[in-house]
Order: structure tokens, then sequence, then C-alpha cells
């Protein structure tokens, strides 16, 4: 499942799932640009994890979650805890960080 942030409820989301997945942006950052079709992309390829893209100007709630300071950031949250995060601009390292939130 992949959600577009419409509200500054994150929380509530990660509350409700037990593993989700984020991807933190902004409308002027390129490489969250480049990097949103393969976040979205991933997301069809990982059927028990909820995928959320957040605009990090507009929900500063949701941002502090995952003390977000550089975009793109990625963050893994597994039973509502954060797991662990990675700010980049390389599929792998995305893959990876997934890959960490749905084997554990």
């Amino acid at each position: 499942m992949l959600i577009e942030l419409q509200e500054d409820n994150l929380a509530d989301i990660i509350a409700q799932n037990e593993s989700v997945m984020v991807q933190y942006s902004a409308v002027w950052c390129g490489n969250c640009r480049l990097m949103k079709p393969k976040f979205k992309r991933l997301s069809g390829e990982n059927n028990n994890t909820t995928f959320v893209i957040v605009d990090a100007e507009k929900f500063p709630a949701s941002r502090k979650l995952a003390a977000v300071n550089n975009l793109p950031t990625f963050a893994g949250f597994k039973g509502g805890k954060l797991l662990n995060q990675v700010q980049t601009n390389k599929e792998e390292q995305l893959k990876a960080l997934i890959d960490e939130i749905t084997l554990n």
C-alpha cells in the first residue's frame, strides 16, 4: 500500500501498521523527485509493508518522528518504533533499508 500524506498524521499510520517505510521529501528537492518513482515501484513489490510519502516541509510533526535534517530521507518503522533511516539517492541503499524492515 502506498499513501501520500495529506495531513500531519504519520504517527497514526505508524501505530496502525506493523511495518512502515517513509520517504521524506520536498517539492524543491531534485533527488527526492528522482527517488519517488523508485519508491513507488518498490512499494508494489512489498505487500506486507505500508509505504508513505511525506512532504517534510508541510508536515513538521511527521518529520520529527525520524529527526529528518536532509532530503530525501527514508525511514523504516517496525512495531511503532523507528528501526533505521538513511539519506540517499541510491536505489540499492533504499532496497537494503526495506529488506532490513521487512525481514526483521
